[in-house]
């Protein structure tokens, strides 16, 4: 019985083995024999999750054609990997992806660290911060007077509660959105929120459009989903989308659903403008594409002279184009397993009917915390809080990356949690790779993009600062000069570091 799960034609493993290509080519560069950068490009997207495990792998044959090289070549590479643990093969089932045995499974996203990890890894792979203290406490305890009257009842709340609904629909008034509670559904986290979206309107098969690059862990969610994602290419720098782009993929391809970030774009940092939301619900609705706006970064303003354009829904006075998703998780705490859809009431309707289904509903205790936050104060309080760190993180990283790697190119985002960094034509892919070996956790560029796009991209979040910041730019740039000189730097080890 074949021990695959899944399989990679060898059309799609040629693109991802292409996209690693490229990077310094000078004299003193060592290049390793085919079959070894083979072997080596196969297990670096094993290990970054971007070719699954269990996965069956083209045959020799078809596979050399894909690459156009032998099939001497491709036939020592997959004996190598075979040997390292990374390939296992049986005669009639062909050969398939593994792990050696030992090793942790790769993940697909970007999940943070293990706290016994942090005193050696510094980890810049979830964009995420501590709690804003003393708040989350208080808001815990502010809960907790209220919960007697909730834990008479059976605890489940589809919509979520009724008072967290109509306060969530209230701060969407008080912006110039007029909202009723009918209009809000309380998820578990923004994930949560699109999960549910994307199965009411996203079957599988169906087309999503997509930034590019967008946010790693939505883009796994779809693909696992079953979608077809159609990539968007951004404009450059920090300038939002590239509407001509977004009409013609809307026209053309016709998406059942398209997903933004217009406000600090994750990993980009960018903000879309007024103008650029507008022309975007209109595309939209042209082509009857439901648009998801993630505004789970919409509070994150690092710089006091920043216009925040209305939301993207305000472009949508119907209701009939935009749905919104919000959280608690980036603006408070990732703990905070809180997000929101507002959307017209008939679509929540059947979000809430589909939930039956899913996780019945969002827990009680969390929502009284946000409740109380929102309804105290306290919520603005903690997100200065959170922007007042972000903001100090975020210029002494790009102080510290600028000093040890100047080569390395970026335009500081003037609000979110994320630094998008053109690494000099090094591979993303192999950065990572050498960022585990010296000590610092760093996910490739392609992560955030469809079929290996972004190589040459790394994406540094601010979650780091002072001497921590410092060292994670220090490691940073050993990772670099292991790749640069082919991957023979092994000696460099990580050093224990307490923050």
């Amino acid at each position: 019985m074949a021990q695959w799960t899944s399989a990679v034609g060898a059309a799609q493993l040629a693109r991802l083995l292409k996209s690693q290509q490229g990077g310094p080519t000078g004299p003193g560069t060592r290049r390793p024999p085919a079959y070894r950068a083979l072997a080596d490009g196969i297990r670096l997207l094993v290990l970054e999750g971007r070719v699954p495990v269990a996965a069956r792998l083209p045959a020799e044959r078809e596979l050399a054609l894909g690459l156009s090289v032998s099939r001497t070549t491709v036939a020592a590479a997959y004996e190598a990997l075979r040997a390292e643990g990374f390939l296992e093969s049986r005669r009639g089932a062909g050969s398939w992806t593994a792990v050696p045995a030992g090793n942790p499974v790769p993940a697909r996203g970007l999940e943070p660290l293990p706290p016994e990890a942090l005193g050696s890894v510094i980890d810049l792979g979830c964009a995420a911060l501590p709690a804003p203290e003393p708040w989350l406490t208080r808001a815990v305890q502010g809960a907790l007077e209220e919960l007697p009257p909730y834990a008479h009842t059976h605890g489940d709340y589809p919509a979520g509660l009724p008072a967290l609904r109509a306060m969530i629909a209230d701060r969407y008034t008080a912006r110039g959105i007029p909202t009723m509670p009918e209009q809000i559904m309380v998820t578990t986290g923004a994930m949560g929120a699109i999960d549910a979206i994307c199965h009411l309107f996203g079957g599988r098969g169906e087309r999503i459009a997509v930034e590019s690059p967008s946010y790693a862990n939505i883009l796994q969610l779809m693909r696992e989903a079953g979608a077809r994602l159609v990539p968007v290419a951004m404009a450059e720098g920090l300038a939002g989308w590239d509407m001509d782009r977004w009409r013609q993929v809307l026209r053309e391809a016709a998406p059942r659903i398209a997903y933004v970030v217009a406000d600090f774009h994750n990993p980009t940092g960018a903000l879309a403008g007024e103008d650029q939301r507008r022309r975007l619900v209109d595309a939209a609705r042209s082509a009857g594409t439901v648009l998801i706006a993630d505004e789970t970064m919409s509070e994150l303003w690092l710089d006091a002279d920043v216009e925040m354009p209305r939301p993207v829904c305000a472009f949508d006075p119907a209701g009939s184009t935009v749905i919104t998703v919000g959280s608690a998780s980036k603006a408070f705490w990732a703990g905070m397993r809180i997000g929101w859809v507002r959307a017209a009431p008939d679509v929540i309707r059947s979000l809430v009917a589909a939930r039956a289904y899913a996780d019945l509903g969002t827990p009680v205790l969390e929502q009284l915390a946000v409740n109380w936050l929102f309804g105290t104060g306290g919520w603005e309080q903690a997100v200065e809080m959170r922007r007042a760190q972000a903001r100090q993180n975020r210029d002494e990283l790009v102080s510290a990356v600028r000093r040890e790697l100047p080569d390395w190119e970026f335009e500081v985002p003037r609000g979110g949690l994320t630094l998008w960094v053109r690494t000099g034509g090094l591979s993303g892919s192999r950065l990572a790779e050498a960022g585990e070996r010296v000590g610092v956790r760093v996910p490739s560029g392609p992560r955030f993009g469809v079929d290996g796009a972004f190589e040459g991209y790394v994406r540094l979040p601010f979650t780091v600062g002072g001497a921590v910041a410092e060292e994670a730019a220090v490691r940073l740039a050993a990772a670099a000069r292991i790749v640069e000189s082919g991957g023979t730097s092994g000696a460099e080890t990580p050093r224990t570091f307490v923050a």
